[in-house]
């Protein structure tokens, strides 16, 4: 399929559709081993981190279950954020008869473009079910002794939507390997779903292709809100279009909330967040920072009609680097869903930023820092972004 009518397709909302918030942890693993358990012809998993812990392992081991049953498994990880996955993990998986390859491995990639890397976090099987989030296969995302997961979040969805994935994660499985193609296009939707009505579409960044579109749903939610907003995001960094945007929903009466973490597995980034916090006060906009632990999720929501969530952080990476994946679902119901869930944290795990607390607590030599760390994380961006990306096909 052309990229032209593949986004054509991906700005199309698809309606026969069933859809579920799963939190990350213990819920979303158990949810995620069934789906591989369940599977009868076909898994495709693409994933930024896939470590050889005991997630990890967890994992693996449904996977050389499911091929011993004869399903065909297709496993993409990034070259970069999974480089360290062992020789032999990787030939267990392997010698079952899954295909596993990774995505621009470091010293094996056609072209120095560090930015771009493998940021899906998919699974799609037998093209009729699908969860998509910001969730990688480790234990910091898992429920473990002791320790609670990071906070995040993924989205299970059952119809037509699967059915895209599938063709999605396909056209990159096969762009790369140039391998066989098993196309699901005789698939009919079941009868149970006929009278499912849940609207939702597939959105992808992936500035090499053209691919601008969760960018663009993020923009679109910034003109269409009219009563309220809500941004959960792990490394909230705007750039100008995005903050513009944000800037002129708070002007029109737009109550937006921002739910940050407060304790990021990447300090200079929170220091960097933490620079731009005076503008955030400036435009009336709430300002919440999470406490319980890493706040990893990526989810937004406006008015209770619309969700969007998936791998995309709002910051220049996602929009000008990385390969993303999100899910936009219109529907009423599930947005109120969304909501409640975020009040619920919001209520129980957060606390709220004030700007007198905030001109308390940091000091003169404490905001050069936060702004030292803002040119470096911006000059970094620049670097991935811009610099040293290849040409777009």
């Amino acid at each position: 399929m052309s990229n032209t009518a593949s986004r054509a397709r991906s700005n199309t909302y698809t309606e026969h559709n069933k859809v579920d918030l799963v939190r990350g942890g213990k819920k979303y693993f158990d949810l995620l081993v069934k789906m591989i358990d369940d599977a009868v012809e076909t898994i495709h998993l693409q994933v930024y981190i896939f470590n050889n812990d005991e997630t990890g392992q967890l994992v693996a081991n449904a996977l050389v279950r499911a091929a011993a049953r004869n399903v065909k498994i297709f496993i993409l990880v990034d070259g970069y954020a999974s480089q360290n996955l062992p020789h032999d993990f990787i030939e267990h998986i392997r010698s079952s008869g899954i295909r596993f390859r990774f995505f621009e491995p470091l010293l094996k990639s056609h072209n120095f473009y560090f930015g771009r890397r493998l940021h899906h976090k998919v699974i799609v099987t037998d093209a009729r079910y699908c969860m998509v989030g910001g969730i990688n296969i480790a234990d910091r995302y898992n429920d473990m002794p002791g320790e609670d997961a990071w906070m995040d979040w993924g989205i299970f969805a059952e119809g037509e939507v699967a059915a895209e994935l599938f063709n999605i994660c396909e056209e990159l499985w096969e762009k790369l390997d140039r391998g066989k193609k098993y196309s699901f296009e005789h698939i009919k939707i079941p009868d149970s779903l006929l009278n499912e009505k849940c609207h939702i579409r597939v959105r992808r960044n992936d500035w090499v292709r053209k691919y601008n579109q969760v960018s663009a749903s993020y923009i679109e939610m910034f003109a269409k809100a009219k009563d309220q907003i809500t941004i959960m995001s792990s490394y909230f960094l705007p750039g100008r279009v995005i903050r513009k945007r944000m800037e002129a929903a708070s002007k029109r009466g737009v109550k937006i909330r921002l739910v940050l973490t407060g304790n990021s597995d990447v300090p200079i980034t929170k220091r960097a967040e933490r620079y731009i916090y005076r503008w955030i006060f400036k435009n009336n906009i709430r300002l919440y920072e999470y406490q319980k632990n890493v706040l990893h999720g990526k989810l937004s929501t406006y008015d209770d009609k619309w969700v969007t969530a998936g791998s995309y952080n709002v910051n220049f990476i996602s929009a000008y680097a990385s390969i993303e994946l999100n899910l936009d679902i219109a529907d009423d119901q599930f947005a109120v869903t969304v909501n409640k869930a975020i009040n619920k944290i919001i209520e129980e795990d957060c606390v709220e930023i004030l700007e007198k607390d905030y001109n308390a607590s940091y000091g003169f030599f404490s905001r050069i820092l936060n702004r030292v760390s803002y040119d470096v994380i911006q000059f970094v961006f620049f670097l991935f972004t811009f610099y040293f990306r290849p040409k777009r096909e």
